[in-house]
């Protein structure tokens, strides 16, 4: 990944957020710079991921996933690790013990999916994560972002990475999705139009500005 063109994409973001912010259906907090220094180590994590070859979604690789969340409340500082331990630890026992809504749903949905598209697998993947009840107690629409992104470079796609041009189009939908119960009636029938549109945002706004070389 060219993590340099991610960070200018995401502080384009930030200078003009109250803009974008006015346009959405739901108001968002503001993109600070600890909030994109964080998801910098992300993208950073994922980039060796995926360069390592290893599979996000196979068995023992559920840390991971913790990591990817912890990167975007705390980034690499050891100091707010401490500080945050005790929300860390409640996120780890929410991620390994929670029935509906916990990794085993996840990972199970996408081995369910592992014959879709990327767009489609992200999409999807997003959604799980997303939908009540979330994977993780805080962080999950960044950590989200960064599983899609995982998933599209596996496939040698672009990572999905929030910019100008698609903030609201990308905010609005996920919105709906942090509202919705993964066993509901609105799951069955109104998500999977959501999703749809989700993944074609993806592959409409892949950007190989993002990808060196």
């Amino acid at each position: 990944m060219d993590l340099a063109a991610i960070e200018t994409s995401l502080r384009r973001v930030q200078w003009e957020f109250d803009r974008i912010n006015q346009r959405l259906s739901a108001r968002r907090d503001p993109l600070d710079g600890v909030v994109i220094d964080n998801m910098m180590a992300g993208y950073a994590f994922v980039d060796t991921l995926v360069a390592d070859g290893i599979d996000l979604f196979a068995l023992g690789s559920s840390k991971h996933l913790l990591e990817l969340n912890a990167l975007v409340l705390c980034g690499t500082s050891s100091a707010r690790r401490l500080a945050y331990a005790r929300h860390l630890e409640a996120t780890e026992r929410r991620f390994y013990e929670e029935r509906q809504g916990g990794v085993g749903d996840l990972v199970e949905w996408y081995a369910r999916h592992a014959d879709e598209s990327a767009w489609s697998r992200a999409a999807g993947a997003y959604t799980r994560i997303l939908s009540k009840p979330q994977l993780f107690v805080e962080g999950n629409h960044r950590a989200g972002a960064l599983v899609m992104s995982y998933i599209l470079a596996r496939d040698g796609e672009p990572p999905f990475v929030l910019s100008v041009e698609n903030a609201s189009a990308y905010f609005d939908p996920s919105a709906v999705i942090r509202n919705t119960a993964k066993n509901s009636a609105a799951m069955l029938f109104r998500l999977p139009g959501i999703r749809k549109r989700l993944a074609a945002l993806l592959r409409e706004h892949s950007d190989r500005r993002h990808l060196l070389g």
